[in-house]
């Protein structure tokens, strides 16, 4: 069970924050149960991660993979269960998933996917990108993808933090919304 109980959407003083997650996600699930506590920050956090998955040019299959990736390194398998379906709709393969764990021995990745990989790495285990880490994904990504590859690698150890700390888990019962 999560450390709080989940935010009962229909609250009055909760409903506006509760509808800008319905308009984006149709339902609320889980991690927007407990942002609901915080409206400001549940609206703000749609803004953010709706920009970061349906408004950037990062390809798919890359984003997701990244999002796989975090949750991995953070152990976080709410964030994994939610998005390793997705990723392979966005063209990853299960071999892909499979490997995506201990990549580094894994010839399932493209050269574009492994220098992904590697800067997700980074971010995610140390903060600070290696010079030559950051040369690679520089040659590969344009500006923008630069920033939203960034960005989503940030954004998705936020989610698995904010998962983790608080015990979110999508096993947990949620009464009707």
């Amino acid at each position: 069970m999560a450390r709080i109980p989940y935010a009962d959407p229909a609250q009055p003083d909760l409903r506006e924050a509760a509808e800008t997650i319905r308009a984006s996600r149709r339902k609320i699930g889980h991690l927007h149960r407990m942002l609901l506590h915080a409206p400001p920050v549940a609206q703000g956090w749609i803004t953010m991660f709706d920009a970061v998955r349906w408004n950037s040019t990062l390809s798919g299959k890359i984003r997701e993979l990244m999002m796989c990736r975090v949750a991995a390194i953070n152990d976080a398998p709410y964030e994994w269960e939610a998005h390793a379906p997705i990723a392979l709709k966005e063209g990853a393969t299960q071999a892909q998933l499979d490997a995506l764990r201990d990549w580094h021995g894994s010839d399932a990745f493209d050269a574009t996917e492994r220098a992904a990989l590697a800067y997700c790495d980074a971010m995610t285990r140390h903060v600070h990108v290696p010079d030559d880490v950051a040369a690679a994904v520089r040659a590969l990504f344009p500006p923008r993808e630069l920033v939203e590859l960034t960005v989503t690698i940030a954004g998705y150890n936020c989610v698995s933090r904010v998962l983790e700390a608080l015990e979110i888990n999508g096993a947990d019962p949620l009464p009707e919304a």
